[in-house]
């Protein structure tokens, strides 16, 4: 059996997701036996294969569902199943689904609320005054995304000023995303009555969100106001980001109740003008034009697929995080995957997670089961 793959953007973002999807590229070589499918996406022999490349490469998880069912999962190089690991800009996707939610509650009007309405700070500007809130979700504000790993507090983010005309240019980095948990912040607490203590950003994710689901979460990093950081924040273990991934995959659905609307949550899967591969807070699988990516460099950076010739599902979606954290998600195939690695530059106070040093093991699991969920 080939374990040999096609040498992908980073190295290996795409890897275990792609092996997952569609086994038949990484298993070109491999003898099938008559009547067996290639594209079969419950085969341990695909899944594994996944997993050996991802554990080469500093993988310590890979969590494949398939139809609400857990078919596959591993976790070498001293990877736990119930060690939450940091998602880096992973974290970046709740945004999208905690603002449906709002949108969903009142607290947004929707997509297209301006935030000024929100953020008096802006009034009387001509560029500031007209970003919307997809603007702010879709990284076209005209807002410089900042440097990456340098999380701004609620506050120093809203005093970002424009270098653009809201909706003409892209820019990944975390301002955005706390400038929406400042608008956020303000309308929880514009909402709490008299003498009582307003629900935080956090907390609303929690009981909107997570705990229906039964999701848990590790640490979550916050900044110096104590506001969760949203950009880059929260540390999942790989089953509990696999269950919200499969929440996503669901339609906003979990057992029978609807959480938040598929139509609001669907909104998060179309793309911009100036950037068709990327959603409201999800990278997406959608062609990529060559001035697109002149326009656009960190696309060759970030998204996984870019460039590849490859027969994935359309309608795929996902969360992107450093260190190749990655949630890969397709309702066409009813699929779900978590990849995790170290070797995540942790510089704020954290110190440095650093890569194995003995050579990669692994401890595959394969087999159904049922999914948990509350």
């Amino acid at each position: 059996m080939s374990s040999s793959f096609p040498r992908r953007q980073l190295g290996l973002v795409a890897a275990a997701g792609y092996l997952a999807i569609r086994g038949q590229q990484a298993i070109a070589a491999e003898e099938e036996a008559p009547g067996s499918s290639a594209a079969d996406l419950s085969r341990a022999a695909h899944h594994k294969l996944a997993a050996q490349y991802s554990a080469a490469r500093q993988g310590i998880s890979l969590v494949v569902m398939l139809d609400g069912n857990r078919v596959f999962e591993d976790y070498p190089n001293g990877g736990r199943a119930d060690r939450a690991h940091e998602l880096a800009s992973g974290t970046k996707s709740f945004s999208g689904v905690l603002a449906a939610a709002a949108i969903a509650d009142g607290l947004f009007a929707s997509w297209d609320e301006k935030l000024v309405a929100t953020l008096p700070e802006w009034q009387g500007d001509p560029r500031r005054s007209q970003i919307t809130l997809r603007h702010l979700l879709s990284l076209t504000s005209g807002i410089p995304g900042g440097a990456i790993a340098r999380v701004p507090a609620y506050t120093d983010a809203i005093a970002s000023e424009t270098v653009a005309e809201p909706g003409e240019r892209f820019a990944y980095g975390p301002a955005p995303f706390q400038i929406f948990g400042e608008c956020l912040r303000r309308k929880l607490a514009a909402k709490a009555k008299d003498g009582e203590k307003p629900e935080g950003v956090l907390e609303y994710l929690e009981r909107r969100v997570f705990d229906p689901i039964g999701l848990t979460h590790g640490f979550w990093r916050k900044d110096k106001d104590g506001n969760p950081h949203l950009p880059s924040g929260a540390a999942l273990a790989a089953r509990e980001w696999a269950k919200f991934g499969e929440f996503v995959r669901l339609g906003g659905m979990w057992d029978g109740k609807e959480i938040v609307p598929q139509k609001l949550l669907d909104d998060c899967f179309t793309g911009s003008r100036v950037n068709p591969a990327y959603g409201l807070s999800w990278w997406l699988n959608r062609p990529v034009d060559a001035a697109t990516l002149r326009r656009v460099p960190m696309l060759r950076r970030a998204q996984d697929l870019v460039g590849e010739k490859h027969d994935l599902a359309p309608d795929l979606v996902f969360a992107a995080g450093a260190g190749n954290q990655r949630l890969y998600i397709s309702r066409q195939l009813k699929l779900v995957v978590v990849r995790q690695a170290t070797g995540i530059l942790v510089n704020r106070g954290m110190g440095r997670v650093t890569r194995p040093s003995a050579p990669a093991t692994s401890s595959a699991c394969a087999g159904t089961q049922t999914f948990p969920r509350r």
